[in-house]
């Protein structure tokens, strides 16, 4: 693949953030400084800077991207923070995929807190992903740890390596995965954030896996 000048990534994440029906209304500039991305500008909620975010990261040639959007929420009425705890509390019951007796919050200036012990990573994940969308809401802060548990070091390492295979673009070899106390940890190069965003989900469902660590490395390049 041809480089990408950061003239022209820069023309490609402006597409990208037009094209994206949900920020419509925002006003987000973009620079980009040898293939990494700075947005900066204000949206009204914590899930359009996310998904400024993700709109970025799909542009052909983005190594990296660095959020500085504001979010100020708009209208008339704003949520106080005891109406976005309510709120939390009741996304959390809802969301058959998190296990809402086990999660405690706190709100500070629309800034959500999560404490508590979760049985998996993908639940600690699934929780922060059902709050960030509530209207009001600034920013999550995501203190759940996954519980301990007694895990195979090699037998978990092999059944991550298959599951990159069976779900990721890029096979596992390619990777280098480390395992220690169920704490993951990866290395390695992908060509896009796509990809690397499949690596992680391949792992996040995989029981004995109490945190994730991310060193992989977007290089649309190599």
């Amino acid at each position: 693949m041809k480089r990408k000048t950061d003239n022209e990534i820069r023309a490609e994440v402006l597409r990208e953030l037009k094209w994206d029906s949900r920020l419509s209304l925002a006003k987000i500039e973009v620079a980009v400084t040898d293939g990494v991305v700075t947005l900066t500008g204000i949206v009204t909620s914590y899930s359009r800077k996310l998904a400024a975010q993700e709109a970025a990261h799909r542009a052909a040639g983005v190594l990296d991207v660095c959020n500085e959007i504001e979010v100020k929420p708009a209208g008339i009425f704003t949520r106080t923070d005891v109406d976005i705890a309510r709120a939390v509390r009741n996304v959390l019951e809802w969301d058959a995929l998190v296990p809402d007796n086990s999660i405690q919050s706190t709100v500070s200036d629309g800034w959500v807190t999560l404490d508590g012990e979760v049985e998996f990573w993908h639940e600690r994940e699934e929780a922060e992903r059902a709050v960030l969308r509530l209207e009001g809401v600034i920013g999550v802060i995501n203190k759940l740890v996954v519980a301990p548990r007694k895990v195979d070091e090699a037998e978990l390492r092999d059944e991550i390596e298959c599951a990159l295979e069976r779900r990721a673009d890029r096979e596992a070899e390619r990777l280098r995965i480390e395992v220690n106390d169920g704490e993951v940890e990866l290395f390695g190069r992908v060509h896009s954030w796509q990809e690397k965003r499949a690596v992680l989900g391949s792992i996040s469902h995989a029981p004995g896996v109490s945190a994730v660590r991310d060193h992989l490395r977007v290089d649309p390049y190599f």
